[in-house]
């Protein structure tokens, strides 16, 4: 089962997906990958409830404003907070459009990346809490 505290990344570029699994998950986040618009909606709508997806623009199968579209369209998904992560010619302006929740361009600055994750989502802990 996924935790509800984690950082879900929606990419079709895997090298992209796997920087970002290999840079949250040092950091003590669960992450969970989507290789797509058409996966990530899956995953959602199996229930996976992340506390705030990283989401591409410039995908083949659904792009991120037709993933957008449809996130915000199904009342159980719609506030799920949105980060975009794009760097092919998109516009703050457009980005405003979609409603998100932020905007980082790629490539991405590793530390700007995780001040970002962290205003949405705990670290896992390192150690066991004993009582």
């Amino acid at each position: 089962m996924v935790p509800w505290n984690s950082v879900m990344a929606v990419d079709d570029d895997l090298d992209i997906l796997l920087a970002f699994k290999d840079v949250l998950e040092m950091e003590g986040y669960a992450v969970v990958l989507a290789r797509g618009g058409r996966e990530a909606l899956e995953l959602l709508r199996a229930g996976v409830r992340p506390a705030v997806i990283l989401l591409d623009l410039m995908m083949p199968d659904i792009n991120g404003w037709d993933f957008r579209e449809r996130q915000v369209a199904d009342a159980s998904l719609a506030s799920l907070p949105v980060v975009v992560v794009s760097g092919q010619g998109v516009s703050e302006r457009d980005v405003a459009r979609l409603g998100v929740d932020g905007y980082l361009k790629k490539p991405v600055d590793l530390d700007q990346l995780l001040r970002t994750v962290a205003r949405y989502v705990r670290p896992r802990p390192s150690q066991p809490q004993h009582a």
